[in-house]
């Protein structure tokens, strides 16, 4: 008897006709590049100098790349603003009191005000009583059909929940508060036990998961829950909680931010809208961009000596001509579609990445990054023509650091999703409270009208 993927499995003829279909469907959906300036077309809803289109209004964030200089927009130093407070000012108010930040970030972009220490207190708390999954949900959900993919697998946890809450429909805010709550406290949790069941199945390694501790902060639990000792120093769980608040929220324009509003609009439930901001992030584009900085490098060390500053700018214009690497033209991690002089959370992350490369005894691979960031902008600007600067953005140093956290690759982009949950969260529940139309742009139709032809008359 044949097994399921080989009763599924198309023969050889078979993929013809879908080759076939899908050559007709490619056809049929080409676009002449010349008619999105004709029909003053944005795509990518942006315009040529990569700024976004205005499609909405949102006080949870802003990103800030310009200013007004004799009446013209020039790029400036990037600044990223949570609920209007400079996130500088946010990161070092927590450090210097020596407490956690993500954790006050999720109650501010949710709540729009710095908590008190009570309030911060009982956040934390109400969170904790959601480290609890639902009976049997680890071992019918997460334990049964691991996946490679942990995006996909976050997408299925999210789902399967709906079925496990009796006001799964109910958007009303109270109730999608709660959901909220609820998915910013188990998303580390589904991303975790579903790392683990697939390195379990797929790679015959040990099976340990361990419980959630209410009394830690979000990035201690993610390492206590990671490794199999659950031990971790000072300075791992300040990284770790370090990227979690720089990747909490970017503003409503971003792919999954705005993917969260679109499906929101719909008035749709939480775990649909949810699952679909997922999706987003889990494409290259958006939430990997840290996975190909590390190919990126791994690339770079085994083709070059890297202690070369002309073997490693001569790789670097190779990059950007195409010539290395995946022929793509691009060198990970430097440039960003909003910031152009700075991103503000790549600044104050190096600064955290430097300390942990020397707690780890891997400054030297510290530097190496820090030349190639010192070097691309320069390559990159005798070799393109750009309507902005660019510089190194978060995701240039975050997959060094995970690294170095020995985060395993497959958790790069669920760490940015436990991170986002917070934002997300925010963007819903500002679509519910302002209740606004079903978000519907238009697509500007150019296929000419074409009489019907009868089926005995088609050539």
């Amino acid at each position: 008897m044949p097994n399921e993927r080989e009763e599924t499995y198309l023969t050889k003829d078979e993929w013809i006709k879908i080759g076939d279909l899908t050559r007709q469907c490619a056809d049929a959906c080409r676009i002449d590049p010349s008619l999105y300036s004709k029909y003053d077309v944005k795509k990518g809803l942006r315009d040529l100098d990569g700024r976004g289109v205005l499609a909405g209004l949102t006080e949870i964030s802003e990103v800030k790349a310009t200013e007004e200089t004799d009446g013209k927009r020039v790029p400036a130093p990037g600044e990223l603003y949570y609920r209007g407070y400079n996130v500088k000012d946010l990161v070092k108010g927590f450090l210097e009191d020596k407490r956690y930040g993500f954790e006050e970030t999720a109650y501010l972009l949710l709540t729009g005000k710095l908590p008190k220490e009570r309030e911060l207190r009982s956040f934390c708390e109400l969170l904790g009583e959601f480290y609890t999954l639902p009976k049997n949900f680890v071992r019918d959900i997460i334990m049964k059909s691991p996946s490679p993919d942990m995006m996909n697998t976050l997408m299925r946890c999210v789902l399967s929940l709906f079925p496990y809450d009796p006001e799964a429909n109910n958007i009303a805010p109270d109730n999608v508060m709660r959901q909220c709550l609820q998915l910013i406290a188990q998303v580390p949790i589904f991303s975790v036990y579903s790392y683990a069941a697939a390195n379990f199945y797929n790679n015959n390694d040990s099976l340990v998961i361990h419980r959630p501790r209410p009394e830690l902060s979000m990035a201690e639990n993610i390492l206590h829950m990671l490794r199999q000792d659950c031990s971790y120093t000072a300075l791992e769980a300040r990284v770790l909680d370090m990227a979690l608040v720089l990747h909490a929220e970017h503003g409503g324009g971003n792919n999954s931010s705005f993917t969260t509003h679109v499906v929101t609009s719909s008035g749709t439930d939480t775990y649909s809208a949810i699952a679909a901001a997922l999706a987003s992030l889990k494409g290259p584009r958006h939430g990997g961009a840290n996975i190909r900085v590390m190919r990126m490098f791994e690339d770079m060390k085994a083709n070059i000596d890297t202690s070369s500053d002309s073997e490693l700018k001569a790789y670097l214009e190779a990059l950007v001509d195409g010539r290395a690497f995946d022929g793509a033209g691009l060198i990970y991690g430097i440039g960003h579609a909003v910031y152009s002089i700075s991103d503000p959370r790549a600044g104050i992350f190096k600064e955290f990445v430097e300390k942990l490369a020397g707690e780890k005894g891997l400054h030297e691979e510290y530097e190496l990054y820090a030349r190639v960031e010192k070097f691309a902008p320069e390559i990159i600007g005798k070799k393109r023509k750009i309507y902005k600067g660019v510089s190194a953005n978060v995701d240039f140093y975050s997959g060094f650091a995970y690294k170095m956290l020995n985060i395993p690759v497959e958790l790069y982009t669920p760490i940015f999703a436990i991170a986002r949950m917070a934002g997300w969260s925010a963007h819903r529940m500002e679509e519910l409270v302002n209740a606004g139309k079903i978000i519907r742009p238009a697509y500007q139709a150019v296929a000419p009208h074409r009489e019907y032809v009868c089926m005995k008359d088609r050539k």
